[in-house]
């Protein structure tokens, strides 16, 4: 029972391998080059007794994007850890004019203590099209390994991004991983060009589970 209820929260972390912040849809851009970021937020899953906090450190390497993602799942007074590098390519439209892009991303993960002795991992094709000057829209196809058993599903999401004005966007997604729905509604806030603040709720799986994430996002120059 006790390998059975950290099976959701250790698939939920796989799946929240993005480089995009903790929204499940990935979009296709990556750090300009000499450019860094991290970002740093929380979960909470209140009808599993689950928290999990992330943290993603990124910087441009020559064309791709390395990053480091590093969880901390805690359910019903235990805790684990889940972490992994993740490089991210955008092959097409990195041009900010772009009205197409496309990227590769690969990551791999694994838990810390062991549950179940997999490492689990994910790739994902992010396109993204900017349909107006304040509305982008973003798809993801791959496929994720799930840490601790290393079951393979497909995933898939679409995303809509409105910018509402230089400072706020509303953010929906649908998105599929690990043979479960969620969907998602939030927004960003932008407290300066380089830092932004985001806020979700969303509902997961047949069940409706329901978290709350908090985030925050800071790019800088190295």
């Amino acid at each position: 029972m006790i390998r059975r209820a950290w099976m959701l929260p250790l698939w939920l972390a796989a799946a929240s391998a993005q480089a995009g912040g903790h929204f499940d849809v990935d979009d296709a851009g990556t750090l300009d080059p000499g450019r860094c970021q991290y970002e740093f937020w929380g979960q909470r899953a209140r009808s599993l007794q689950t928290t999990l906090w992330h943290l993603g450190p990124a910087c441009r390497v020559g064309p791709v994007e390395l990053g480091l993602n590093i969880d901390r799942i805690s359910v019903a007074g235990e805790h684990t850890y889940v972490f992994g590098p993740q490089v991210k390519w955008t092959f097409l439209g990195q041009a900010p004019e772009a009205r197409w892009s496309a990227a590769l991303s690969l990551s791999a993960s694994g838990a810390r203590p062991r549950h179940g002795g997999r490492t689990g991992g994910q790739f994902v094709m992010p396109v993204s099209w900017r349909a107006t000057d304040s509305l982008t829209v973003h798809a993801n196809l791959g496929t994720d390994w799930a840490v601790g058993t290393g079951l393979r599903t497909g995933r898939g999401g679409l995303a809509g991004e409105w910018a509402l004005n230089s400072t706020v966007s509303l953010i929906g997604e649908r998105n599929r991983a690990f043979g479960l729905w969620t969907s998602r509604v939030g927004t960003r806030f932008s407290i300066t060009p380089m830092i932004s603040i985001d806020l979700s709720v969303a509902r997961t799986g047949p069940e409706g589970i329901r978290t709350v994430t908090v985030g925050l996002n800071h790019e800088f120059g190295r």
